[in-house]
């Protein structure tokens, strides 16, 4: 791991039996740490267990119930960079989901995710799975990338998958808003889309057993209709 230098690698430990203070003091810190070093495998796996150990195991089993999810599980598919090739999927027609997720990145001036993590379990394969799906769930859901689209984003899949850290990220989102406005919209107009997210992620279906990669080809209203519920209208 190379750990911040302005942080002692001690402190980026969790410790047996830790209590709830340490484990959310921990993941702030971690949350702060791991922006712009998403694929950093220490991190994401401390995250995982001061958070979201329980609910990746719960996931683990919902998945094990159905034949995809049993399968993704067996085969272990990646959407990671050294597995997509963005300029095969940019010569894919307009409006499809390859197309667009390859546009995604060239627009936002990102690149895929990566990572050095090594899957000794389900448990981490499923938390890499989740953190590579990200950016194609702002392309199937039609959250934005910025500040309210990424807190929208969170609150679907925390309505989807239960994700602590997910909760977490709302909680910090919504400080900020009262704070600052750091949205640039009103509170009842941030609040309501906050909740709708949540609750659209609630009616939606798990989309952790999609395979993504074999829909390259299809529209993205498609794949879109087929994992997502529809918009709940705003008054």
């Amino acid at each position: 791991m190379q750990a911040n230098p302005a942080i002692d690698p001690k402190t980026l430990i969790l410790p047996e039996n830790a209590s709830l203070f340490t484990r959310l003091s921990l993941s702030l810190k971690l949350l702060k740490l791991v922006k712009g070093d998403e694929g950093n495998p220490v991190y994401g796996q401390t995250l995982n267990a001061c958070l979201d150990y329980n609910v990746y195991a719960s996931l683990i089993q919902k998945l094990q119930r159905g034949e995809e999810g049993r399968r993704l599980l067996s085969k272990r598919p990646s959407l990671e960079a050294k597995d997509l090739d963005l300029d095969a999927l940019d010569r894919l027609p307009e409006g499809t989901l390859g197309h667009e997720f390859a546009r995604y990145f060239r627009d936002n001036k990102i690149s895929p995710f990566a990572t050095t993590l090594e899957l000794k379990n389900d448990l981490d394969y499923i938390s890499k799975r989740y953190r590579e799906t990200h950016d194609l769930l702002h392309l199937v859901t039609g959250y934005g990338t910025d500040v309210i689209g990424e807190i929208e984003l969170q609150a679907y899949v925390l309505g989807n998958l239960g994700i602590r850290t997910a909760m977490l990220i709302v909680l910090l989102g919504t400080f900020q808003q009262l704070k600052d406005r750091q949205s640039g919209v009103v509170h009842s107009e941030y609040a309501k889309r906050i909740w709708a997210a949540y609750r659209r992620g609630r009616a939606s279906p798990l989309f952790l057993d999609f395979w993504f990669e074999n829909h390259w080809a299809s529209p993205v209203s498609k794949v879109s209709a087929r994992l997502c519920a529809p918009h709940e209208r705003m008054n």
